[in-house]
């Protein structure tokens, strides 16, 4: 099932089941809460048992509420099948962490009891993932497994594997530290069910409504303003929800009709919504479970990522913005007219709901607490806060978001664990190392063409996967060559600068002996490209450990990883499967391929700043840099929106599109600062000269 129709069926969980059934399936969900968040401040049982019952628990549900057969009504006969089915899943999943002791007391062997407890979990976590996203995951899944039993020894060159016993596979498939109930469960169980359960909090205190009211202050009245009031109010929902379908669907209902009243058309109308509710995936704090996953991948603190990320994000919601404003200029459409919403009476309706909560997040984020940690002391502040509003939270609020936040959370669970599955093969096998090698041969060392390649892999998996799972599999695919290649301009600018150390001039003799001569000094940076980029890999490798410093190394990987979760993205936004456009088209009452096309031209930040990430220091650089960076970038993306529009204040021609293009490229290019400079100058130049044009006859306020 995809993710729309994901979204599309969260009121099935709700008209499921009434009476004493619906009454224990919810305080079953609550009791799952609960546990979590109990187990997040006094940790009384293993991590293991944790991700095992955490599975085990949401595995039940998914069986339940999502039936083998989808798209008739479920029988009784097919009900007790789906109960039975849950019961079986989540029975064999409590069972492993109790049998794990004596399994490592016989040698590692597994008994009859044990064997089949692990085929119940592993081929439930195959078929409630079927369930939930469509078949793409468990094909995976499928393939991976049979790749190390049995087909991976016919297949020739470096991806040939010799094959393990079934034994073993099944044992490291559950045990393992990558496996089902390995490093992704631990994710899905702490960080990511924490924080969706924060959001349900905040979305039962009223914080959603505050979120449109105060975006309709900031932008109602602004020429295109009801787009930007889409972009607002996206970006501040992605701090709930970080799924860009939640987004477009819970905003999209009133940003959609207010941009259609105002005078876009619906294709339009439904690719802003898109586009920025695509946004929600980046914007700090929560950034959907691929941060708290980037976290465990990279060993780099979340904090840390949500600081670095803060920037990007903005820049994004910003290219989205300018779009707005420049179509809504091109168009020539009046501001609306005041809905008598302001700063004041947005804040008094539910800003402590929103602002208390997330501002008591960060700064525990910041002070060095854990995100579980800050999580669930949100949760608090949230329930504390809404009783400074007219929304106050009594224990009947609380219990509904508890429960909502669970039922919110089966997809993510089942999902991450099954997907455990096919990174522990991944990593058994050395597919990782193999096909990063692969990426870095591919491209010949040409950081772009490696990131054109990860952005077509992205494509490509977002077609069948959705976005969390699409960058677990491409970080851990191609996450090791990309940092590598970033890390290469340091080599390069050592080579330029002539200060290579001996231990390094050594291994560079030896990758490049015609060179000998030239390592003596400084060189011509093309030259240093050169010979970087042709070095064998067996050679690159120990020239950047001794090349790169180790706060160097730690920004390219981190670098790298934003990359790759930037473009995993893509398939919200990208046709021929652009996930949120086809929901933002069916609000606008759209052709979805038409939306899709108009969300994939407005999301160009989404391909614009992950360059940007990969050739500057926005992310690895000091604030200082990150902010000169950024200053360029949003005058160099308002001049590439400009010349792709034919338009900023007033509309203009052909010539005056090739300067503000050529501007916008100037500024976004990464060396030298001269330039950067130049190009900001000339898109000014463009800007001032088209608003002295003349002025744009407007028509009365509708």
């Amino acid at each position: 099932m995809s993710e729309p129709d994901q979204a599309a069926d969260e009121g099935l969980i709700q008209r499921a089941f009434s009476g004493p059934v619906a009454i224990a399936l919810s305080v079953l969900a609550l009791f799952i809460a609960l546990g979590h968040i109990y187990v997040a401040f006094a940790p009384i049982i293993s991590e293991f048992q944790r991700n095992a019952y955490h599975f085990a628990g949401f595995a039940f549900l998914a069986a339940v509420y999502f039936p083998v057969l989808r798209g008739r009504t479920r029988s009784r006969a097919l009900l007790l099948a789906d109960f039975a089915f849950g019961l079986a899943v989540a029975a064999a999943a409590i069972y492993l962490p109790a049998a794990e002791n004596a399994i490592y007391d016989r040698g590692v062997k597994l008994n009859l009891f044990d064997a089949t407890a692990i085929a119940i979990s592993v081929v439930g976590g195959i078929e409630l993932t079927r369930r939930l996203t469509g078949w793409v995951i468990p094909a995976l899944v499928i393939l991976s497994l049979t790749y190390i039993g049995f087909w991976g020894k016919y297949v020739g060159g470096v991806f040939s594997f010799p094959g393990l016993s079934w034994e073993t596979i099944a044992f490291r498939s559950v045990y393992g530290d990558d496996a089902m109930f390995g490093t992704i469960a631990r994710i899905s169980s702490t960080y990511v069910f924490l924080f969706i359960i924060f959001g349900a909090f905040l979305l039962r205190s009223g914080a959603g409504d505050f979120v449109i009211n105060l975006a309709r202050a900031v932008a109602g009245r602004m020429v295109g303003g009801p787009g930007i009031v889409a972009v607002i109010a996206s970006g501040l929902t992605g701090t709930i929800s970080g799924s860009a379908v939640a987004n477009t669907a819970s905003t999209g209902v009133i940003t959609i009709p207010l941009m259609k009243r105002a005078g876009f058309s619906p294709k339009f109308a439904g690719g802003v919504e898109a586009a920025a509710s695509t946004g929600g995936q980046l914007m700090p704090p929560i950034m959907g479970a691929g941060a708290f996953v980037m976290a465990s991948l990279t060993l780099i603190p979340y904090e840390t990522i949500v600081a670095v990320a803060a920037l990007p994000a903005l820049l994004y919601f910003l290219s989205v913005a300018f779009f707005v404003r420049i179509e809504a200029q091109r168009m020539d459409l009046p501001p609306m007219k005041s809905d008598g919403e302001t700063f004041r009476s947005a804040f008094a309706k539910g800003g402590a709901s929103f602002v208390l909560p997330i501002g008591a997040l960060i700064t525990m984020l910041v002070m060095g607490f854990t995100p579980a940690y800050a999580a669930v002391f949100g949760i608090i502040a949230v329930v504390v806060s809404s009783w400074l509003t007219k929304n106050r939270m009594g224990p009947r609020a609380v219990i509904e978001a508890l429960i909502m936040g669970t039922k919110g959370m089966i997809m993510t669970a089942v999902l991450l664990c099954t997907v455990g599955l096919i990174v522990n093969v991944i990593s058994t096998a050395g597919i990782g190392n193999t096909f990063s090698l692969m990426i870095a041969d591919w491209a010949g060392g040409n950081l772009l063409i490696a990131i054109l390649l990860v952005a077509l892999a992205s494509l490509v998996l977002g077609m069948g996967l959705p976005v969390t799972a699409a960058y677990i599999v491409l970080a851990t695919l191609s996450a090791p060559a990309l940092a590598g290649m970033i890390a290469d301009r340091v080599v390069i600018d050592t080579l330029v600068l002539g200060q290579l150390n001996d231990g390094a001039r050594a291994i560079l003799m030896l990758g490049a002996p015609e060179h000998i001569a030239a390592l003596s000094g400084p060189m011509p940076y093309a030259q240093a490209v050169d010979i970087v980029q042709a070095l064998p890999l067996e050679i690159a490798a120990p020239l950047r450990d001794l090349t790169v410093p180790p706060e160097a190394a730690l920004g390219a990987l981190l670098s790298a990883h934003m990359i790759i979760f930037w473009l995993s993205q893509d398939s919200n936004v990208t046709p021929p499967v652009a996930l949120a456009a086809f929901t933002a088209a069916a609000i606008a009452k759209a052709p979805a391929m038409a939306t899709g096309f108009a969300s994939w031209k407005l999301a160009k930040g989404l391909y614009i700043v992950p360059l940007m990430i990969a050739y500057t220091p926005f992310l690895s650089g000091s604030a200082g840099q990150a902010l000169v960076i950024f200053g360029f970038g949003v005058v160099g993306i308002y001049g590439l929106a400009g010349a792709l529009q034919g338009c900023m204040e007033h509309r203009f021609g052909w010539v005056m599109r090739l300067l503000a293009g050529a501007g916008g490229i100037a500024c976004l290019w990464p060396d030298p600062l001269w330039l950067n400079i130049a190009g900001a100058l000339v898109v000014l130049a463009v800007l001032v000269y088209n608003i002295r044009s003349g002025p744009t006859v407007r028509r009365a306020a509708v």
